[in-house]
């Protein structure tokens, strides 16, 4: 199995999308053996960016923790643990989260342990031994490993409040369907959508695909912008707390951290979308389910 790296580097890096791939051999995606660390290393490009928020060593903490808290449990649990402090932890700008090269170092430098520990499935396919596919090191922002991660805190929090986001990633239908959704951009449609799981109108994973497809569906023609109107965004209010992180003490395992103060979503708006979107789910066609049958 893929163990921790042996030299972890000490600031993060940017490691791009060739040499993430170059270095992704069957041998690595089945976690018989560790990404080459020297070569990783010598392909990574410095971040250009400042601060503690750089630093490996707070973030591997946490990735060592989320491993050591969930040993025993289903480890899809460790994601509504981790995406909460990994936010918290990295402090990122949306455009900075936007670079995959981030992602790509992070895991493939940082903790391709973590990975194989997480998304090494039971069983293999076509003959071959069990792989974690590749996506999960290099992927999409709603597939790699971390960056899924990160971009459910950010899209999920209420604010300062992580709460929604360990609702959004305790189900794993809402990070592999919902966070593929541009309709979440919207912060009261994203609440909205987290209330009506944590709530158990939509609790299996066919009920949650079958809201999400009518609710995107509905914004093709209503503007939820519209009739459930959000704040204006205060960037201000982010890059505060991203100078902040200069000063806090690392993020804690056990207490959940706050996020930017950049204001709660309007109620009244979160509101009108979960009677808007509990309507259009009841004549929703949940797959495999007969009508007035509850799959329990």
């Amino acid at each position: 199995m893929t163990a921790k790296p042996d030299h972890m580097p000490v600031r993060l890096a940017l490691l791009s999308d060739t040499n993430a791939a170059k270095n992704l051999s069957l041998a690595v995606l089945a976690g018989r053996e560790n990404p080459p660390q020297i070569a990783l290393g010598k392909a990574a490009e410095p971040w250009p960016a400042e601060g503690v928020r750089l630093r490996v060593e707070p973030l591997r903490a946490l990735i060592d923790d989320a491993m050591y808290a969930h040993r025993d449990d289903t480890r899809t649990k460790a994601d509504a643990w981790l995406a909460p402090r990994l936010h918290a932890a990295l402090r990122l700008t949306r455009r900075e989260a936007a670079d995959a090269r981030l992602w790509n170092f992070i895991a493939l430098s940082v903790a391709p342990d973590y990975i194989v520990w997480r998304h090494l499935p039971g069983k293999g396919k076509d003959g071959l031994p069990p792989m974690v596919t590749a996506e999960r090191f290099r992927g999409a922002h709603y597939t790699q490993a971390f960056s899924r991660l990160w971009w459910a805190a950010e899209l999920f929090r209420d604010g300062t409040d992580y709460k929604p986001v360990q609702v959004a990633c305790g189900n794993q239908d809402v990070l592999n369907t919902v966070l593929r959704l541009d309709i979440i951009d919207h912060r009261p449609t994203a609440q909205a959508l987290v209330r009506l799981v944590a709530k158990g109108t939509a609790r299996t994973g066919r009920e949650v695909n079958a809201l999400a497809t009518v609710a995107n569906s509905a914004a093709s023609t209503l503007m939820y912008d519209v009739i459930a109107p959000d704040h204006v965004w205060d960037g201000g209010a982010l890059e505060e707390w991203i100078r902040d992180g200069e000063l806090s003490p690392h993020v804690s395992s056990r207490v959940l951290p706050y996020g930017p103060d950049d204001g709660p979503v309007p109620e009244e708006s979160v509101n009108t979308l979960v009677d808007y979107f509990e309507e259009l789910f009841v004549d929703a066609k949940v797959r495999g389910k007969v009508k007035g049958e509850d799959e329990g």
